[in-house]
């Protein structure tokens, strides 16, 4: 380092003021280019180093070989809401039997008010509530010896129409809904004609030949298969 120090020397006094000065100038460019360089080099091996984003997912392992819980069970519907309420003809119902696909369905109450069911043939249904009948279908299937223990599920899909005649628009038959009233009937009717006495109507039960007068408002209940007649009023 000594001899080449005296060499830079002797070249420094052997040239002119600017000489010198430029060569001074170069010299400290030079220095801090390489100091920049060092700097550059030791910065990307401090960022190498650094830890990247991780990637990896940090998964749940159940402990032991217990297996995953089920669902939660849903209780089977237990039929309409009235258990008053009695089958007749017309009714489709749909019948369940846990564990037997092939004997559950949706079957008609025929004219006679009996279903045709798999494996027991007609079975009453008409003047029946829904647990009458699946107490009685439950029944059935034990003591024909088909099954030892039934759970048997029924309920109502579609009631059996009523029929309004007399002073309304549109007369005839119409589906019946659960909780109907006089007047929700004579609204699906059409409203009453200019003749018609609003005041009271005449229902004929389901099976009944006997017409019941009574007021035309919503404390009348209406059931499936009923037939209302609105009378005239007097002028």
């Amino acid at each position: 380092m000594v001899g080449g120090e005296l060499e830079l020397s002797r070249v420094y006094e052997g040239v002119d003021v600017v000489s010198r000065v430029r060569f001074v100038h170069w010299m400290g460019i030079l220095a801090l280019s390489v100091l920049l360089a060092v700097g550059l080099v030791s910065f990307a091996q401090a960022q190498s180093n650094l830890p990247g984003p991780s990637t990896e997912r940090t998964v749940e392992v159940p402990q032991g070989n217990a297996a995953p819980a089920p669902p939660p069970s849903v209780a089977p519907s237990s039929g309409p809401q009235d258990e008053n309420y009695k089958l007749g003809s017309g009714d489709k119902i749909k019948l369940v039997v846990y564990g037997e696909d092939d004997l559950g369905g949706e079957y008609l109450v025929d004219g006679s008010g009996q279903v045709q069911l798999p494996l027991l043939g007609q079975v009453p249904a008409a003047g029946m509530t829904i647990h009458q009948f699946v107490a009685s279908v439950t029944n059935m299937f034990v003591s024909e010896g088909y099954l030892k223990h039934p759970r048997v599920s029924v309920e109502v899909e579609n009631y059996r129409p009523f029929y309004i005649i007399g002073e309304v628009k549109t007369p005839g038959q119409y589906p019946y809904v659960s909780g109907m009233n006089a007047l929700n009937a004579i609204a699906l009717a059409g409203g009453y004609t200019y003749r018609a006495d609003d005041t009271v109507v005449y229902v004929r039960r389901n099976g009944s030949t006997n017409e019941v007068k009574a007021p035309a408002d919503q404390n009348t209940k209406i059931g499936p298969g009923d037939i209302i007649r609105v009378g005239d009023r007097v002028f």
